[in-house]
């Protein structure tokens, strides 16, 4: 099969496409064919290996990447399935974590799994998993944001920001975005209520309060964050993202968390959602959302398979509209 292939720690550049095995579905396993994967932070992290904290704690691998397919979120249909797995058989259409992505076929477990909802493209499943269950868990889970609030999604044209716009829509907040003046239409058709211009407008001058703010930027520090919230408000900061070679979102945690040790209000990471975590349930609430017409993803930008860096270049640049898509089937 087809794949794109990460020998080591590097530059988008460092991809190869080549024809690897197909993987075996083992007990538990279900081998997916892949048909659309999103582009995530994640992928370029662990396309670079960075930051190098998460390489000690085994994240990654330490000299070499641990997994040597790239990418994560997929979108396709059900090949094979293995021994002892309930629920899925061949034909089936699926979105989850899969990783080892960027390629023709992945194998993951049956828990990492759920049904792509009626309606949707393969490519608009492909970009639910990752971002769409940051997003909730962001808002609904870690800002457990109740009707009336105010709440502010700082990045709200990205991957993350398009989807919890969304959601706290959903759970009737007043919503402000901020995001590029290019992405303004886009957002207030998402449910915001309003949006600001970052270029243009700073969200952390004090002059507007929010219950919950959610950054997915990382582009203020933590004391004008502070600012932008009610006394006993709430920051939710998504580290996906967040720049830094040696500590990156590990470092931005441990200060956030030695911060809200003294704060009265609350600085709180969002758990990140990946391979290793509990997410079936997010991923069947988030799809739930979906198929209630409540949810709806946004794909900015597609590329092909032999275009796997380039995609990832796009993202890596930081001013990506809704979520990437590499289409491989």
């Amino acid at each position: 099969m087809k794949a794109v292939v990460q020998e080591r720690f590097g530059p988008p550049d460092s991809l190869r496409l080549r024809d690897v095995d197909r993987p075996h579905a083992g007990a538990g396993q279900v081998l997916v064919r892949v048909h659309a994967a999103a582009v995530n932070p994640y992928d370029w992290h662990m396309l670079r290996g960075d930051p190098y904290v998460a390489r000690m704690l085994g994240g990654m691998g330490l000299t070499r990447p641990k997994c040597p397919v790239a990418g994560l979120d997929a979108a396709g249909v059900v090949e094979r399935v293995g021994a002892d797995v309930r629920g899925f058989g061949p034909g089936d259409r699926v979105l989850g974590f899969c990783p080892g992505a960027f390629a023709e076929y992945a194998c993951t477990t049956a828990p990492m799994l759920v049904p792509v909802p009626e309606g949707l493209t393969f490519e608009q499943a492909a970009a639910l998993p990752m971002a769409a269950v940051t997003a909730l868990r962001g808002i609904r889970t870690v800002g457990r944001v109740r009707s009336g609030q105010r709440v502010l999604v700082n990045g709200a044209g990205g991957g993350v920001g398009t989807f919890a716009v969304q959601i706290a829509a959903v759970l009737d907040a007043e919503v402000t975005g901020v995001c590029s003046a290019a992405n303004t239409d886009l957002v207030r058709s998402l449910g915001a209520a309003h949006v600001l211009d970052y270029a243009r407008e700073d969200f952390t001058d004090g002059r507007g309060r929010y219950d919950v703010v959610l950054d997915n930027v990382g582009n203020h520090p933590l004391g004008r964050l502070r600012r932008a919230l009610t006394p006993a408000g709430v920051l939710v900061a998504n580290g996906g993202g967040s720049p830094g070679r040696v500590f990156g979102a590990v470092g931005a945690m441990l200060r956030l968390a030695a911060a809200n040790a003294v704060a009265r209000q609350r600085l709180r990471p969002i758990l990140p959602a990946t391979p290793d975590g509990p997410v079936h349930e997010d991923l069947s609430a988030v799809t739930a959302l979906v198929d209630a017409g409540q949810v709806t993803p946004v794909v900015g930008r597609t590329f092909a398979l032999a275009d796997t860096a380039r995609a990832l270049r796009h993202v890596e640049e930081g001013h990506a509209r809704g979520k990437t898509v590499v289409t491989v089937a």
